[in-house]
C-alpha cells in the first residue's frame, strides 16, 4: 500500500518520523485523523464552550474501534500499542479533552476490567464499551488524596456477603456520562480483603451520585465529576478479584499516561502548524512575519521539540509492543512531553499575538487544556520523583 502523506503536517517532520511506523500505525492514523477533521474540527469550539461533547459521539468512536483499541478480545480492535499511540495523537491534535475520555475509557475504566476482572465482569462489560454502548468512568482521586492514593478515605466493608461502599471521588473524567466506574476504596484486611480493592460499580445503584463540576477553565468538552457514594450496597462478586493493593490502580495509570505521551505530540504539532500559517499570512512592516529572523527562531524551536517529543513517543511505543515498558520510562515522557506541548503552546500564541487569545485558533484551546494535561495522570513533581528514584535508589516521596 502507498503511504498518504499531510502536507501540512509533514512541513514541520522535518525528521518524516512517521515513516517509521509500520503500514497498519499509518492506517490508522489516516482514518483516525480523517475522522478527527471531519467530525470533530469543525464542533470542538462549541462542545468547548458547552462543557461536553455530544453522547452520540461515543458510539461514533466504538464504531470505529478506537474505544480499548489496544486490549485483546471482547470485540476490542487488538491494535499495538503504537496504533493507540498515534490514534491519541491525532484525537489530541483536535482537543485534549476527547484523547481524555478515549484514555478514560479504553486505558482506565477498560482496561482495569480486562486486566484485574473476573471472566464475568469482562464479558459484561467490555464489548458493550469497546461499541460505545456503555461509558466508564475510574475513581481514585480523592478531594484530599491526589499525588497519595494510599491516602483514599473512600472505604468498603462487608455486611454479610454485600460489601457496603461510603466515600467519595473528585476531578473522574466520564464520570457525569458514565454507565459504569471502577471504584478503588480501602477495606479491612481481617475482612478477607487486602487493603485497597477496585469494585466494579453499575452506577444506577442506588447510593451512588454524581455531581458536574462546574467551573471549568480547561478540558471543558471532556466531562468532569465528583463521585459521591453513601452506603453503596454490592454484592460479592463486584470487587475485581485480581486486584490487591496499590499496584491495580497505578497499573492503569500507568496504561493511560501511556497515551498522554502520545496525544500531547498532537495538540504541540496543531498548536505549531497554526503558527506556521499564520507567521504567512500576518504582515507587518510590509512582509510576511514569517520572514523575520525572530519568527524564524521561534519556528525553528518549535520544530525541533516537536520532533524530540514524537522521537521519545515512538521509542515508548517500540518498548511497550516488546512488553518491555517501564513506569519510570512512562514518567520520563509524560514528563518531558507535556513540558514540551505546553512550552509549544505557549510560544506559539506569541506569534499570533492578540489573535491567539480568541476561539479563532486552537491555540490557546490547547494551551489550557495542557495546563491540566500537566498535573492529572500524576503530577510534574511526581514524576521527577520517580526518575529520581530510579537514579539514586532512594525514595524522595514523603
Amino acid at each position: 500500500m502507498t503511504q498518504t502523506r499531510d502536507a501540512a503536517s509533514d512541513t514541520v517532520d522535518l525528521l518524516a518520523v512517521d515513516d517509521e511506523l509500520s503500514e497498519a500505525d499509518r492506517d490508522i492514523r489516516d482514518t483516525v485523523r480523517s475522522f478527527a477533521r471531519t467530525e470533530l474540527a469543525p464542533y470542538i469550539t462549541e462542545w468547548f464552550d458547552a462543557g461536553g461533547m455530544p453522547r452520540e459521539l461515543v458510539k461514533r468512536m466504538g464504531e470505529l474501534g478506537l474505544l480499548g483499541m489496544h486490549l485483546e478480545g471482547y470485540d476490542c480492535a487488538g491494535t499495538t500499542a503504537t496504533s493507540y499511540g498515534v490514534a491519541c495523537r491525532e484525537l489530541e491534535a483536535i482537543d485534549s479533552g476527547i484523547r481524555s475520555f478515549v484514555s478514560t475509557q479504553g486505558s482506565l475504566a477498560m482496561y482495569a476490567i480486562h486486566r484485574w476482572g473476573s471472566e464475568e465482569q469482562k464479558q459484561q462489560w467490555l464489548p458493550l464499551m469497546a461499541a460505545g454502548d456503555a461509558v466508564g468512568c475510574f475513581g481514585l482521586t480523592e478531594p484530599d488524596a491526589g499525588s497519595d492514593p494510599s491516602a483514599m478515605r473512600t472505604t468498603a466493608r462487608r455486611h454479610g456477603t454485600d460489601w457496603v461502599i461510603d466515600g467519595s471521588k473528585m476531578w473522574i473524567t466520564n464520570g457525569p456520562m458514565a454507565d459504569v466506574a471502577v471504584i478503588w476504596a480501602q477495606t479491612d484486611a481481617g475482612q478477607g480483603a487486602r487493603g485497597i480493592r477496585g469494585f466494579v460499580v453499575p452506577t444506577d445503584t442506588p447510593g451512588f451520585n454524581v455531581q458536574d463540576v462546574r467551573g471549568k477553565l480547561s478540558l471543558r468538552a471532556s466531562a468532569t465529576g465528583e463521585l459521591v457514594f453513601g452506603s453503596l450496597r454490592l454484592p460479592a462478586d463486584a470487587m475485581l478479584p485480581e486486584a490487591a493493593g496499590l499496584g491495580g490502580p497505578l497499573s492503569c495509570l500507568s496504561e493511560a499516561r501511556y497515551g498522554i505521551i502520545w496525544g500531547v505530540v498532537g495538540a504541540a504539532r496543531s498548536c505549531l502548524e497554526t503558527a506556521l500559517d499564520y507567521a504567512h499570512h500576518r504582515t507587518q512592516f510590509g512582509r510576511p512575519i514569517a520572514g523575520f529572523q525572530l519568527t524564524q527562531q521561534k519556528l525553528a524551536a518549535m520544530t525541533l521539540a516537536l520532533t524530540q517529543a514524537g522521537l521519545l513517543a515512538a521509542r515508548l511505543g517500540r518498548l511497550k509492543d516488546a512488553g518491555e515498558l517501564q513506569p519510570t520510562q512512562i514518567s520520563v515522557g509524560k514528563l518531558a512531553n507535556v513540558r514540551t506541548a505546553l512550552d509549544i503552546a505557549r510560544t506559539a500564541r506569541t506569534i499570533l499575538g492578540g489573535s491567539g487569545i480568541t476561539q479563532d485558533y486552537p491555540v490557546f484551546r490547547h494551551m489550557v487544556n495542557l495546563e491540566t494535561v500537566l498535573t492529572y495522570e500524576g503530577t510534574e513533581e511526581m514524576h521527577v520523583l520517580s526518575i529520581g528514584k530510579a537514579l539514586t535508589g532512594l525514595a524522595a516521596f514523603r
